[in-house]
């Protein structure tokens, strides 16, 4: 049976192939590049220099001697290996969303079998990043609240955990000030809108002890999330602030939750 001969990647696509399997932080490392390589049928031509380099120049090597993308395919099937990642399925989609930003622009995709298939060719980076982003597909499984996703858009769409949540938790200040033209932040500013005796906003009658229950329990939420996550976010380093896509998501979603809230409160 013949082979079938996979159209050459160009040498940006390959670049940016190299960069997201050699990355200093989520990359390969370099011996399972030299096991890579030779199950791949790759010459390893230049073992010693920096990883994604390395990758890149044999990337070019195979495609100049095989004017086919057929070994580099194999490559990425081989390092995306579902079996490899049972112990790490985080680094498996770090790598797959990565990668997948590369190969939507010559119509593949990686799926989560590891094997790339055919897809629509993306036809801009910005439909490239957008249809690899599980990040902000999860959110909008998970129907976010708008506000959210108008509010972090560029960092959703960069999976830039952090800084999401930061731009989030800005959203609900912004609404608050917006209903009741209260001015303060953080913990000041929910004491003096959300009290049960002079109230500036309600999000039920406040006539019974339930109900009286459920606005400081509401308000308490919100202190405790501007704790929580405004305040260390916004005077921390990033580097010190371990953000996770799953506590993203969770914060996220606990926050799509207090705009619900806020969309139905009543001066």
């Amino acid at each position: 049976m013949t082979k079938i001969k996979h159209s050459p990647f160009n040498s940006a696509q390959l670049e940016a192939i190299a960069k997201v399997l050699g990355d200093t932080e989520t990359g390969l490392i370099g011996s399972e590049i030299g096991l890579m390589l030779a199950n791949s049928q790759i010459l390893d031509i230049h073992p010693s220099i920096t990883k994604w380099k390395r990758l890149f120049n044999v990337f070019i090597e195979i495609h100049n001697k095989t004017l086919a993308g057929n070994n580099v395919i194999k490559f990425i099937t081989l390092t995306m290996a579902p079996e490899r990642y049972v112990q790490n399925k985080e680094l498996f989609k770090t790598r797959q969303e990565g990668l997948n930003r590369v190969l939507a622009l010559g119509a593949l995709e990686l799926q989560e079998d590891g094997k790339l298939h055919r897809v629509k060719k993306a036809e801009t980076l910005s439909d490239a990043v957008l249809r690899a982003n599980r990040f902000k597909s999860q959110l909008e499984q998970r129907n976010t609240h708008v506000d959210i996703l108008k509010f972090a858009k560029s960092e959703i769409i960069k999976d830039n955990y952090f800084h999401a949540v930061l731009e989030s938790m800005k959203s609900i200040t912004a609404k608050i000030r917006e209903k009741t033209g209260y001015y303060a932040d953080g913990a000041p500013l929910v004491d003096a809108v959300f009290s049960v005796k002079n109230p500036v906003l309600k999000i039920n009658d406040l006539k019974t002890q339930s109900q009286i229950g459920e606005q400081k329990g509401f308000a308490n939420l919100l202190k405790g999330l501007y704790g929580t996550f405004r305040n260390p976010t916004a005077h921390e380093p990033k580097v010190d602030w371990d953000m996770t896509e799953q506590d993203a998501l969770d914060i996220l979603t606990t926050i799509s939750l207090v705009h619900r809230k806020l969309d139905k409160t009543r001066n």
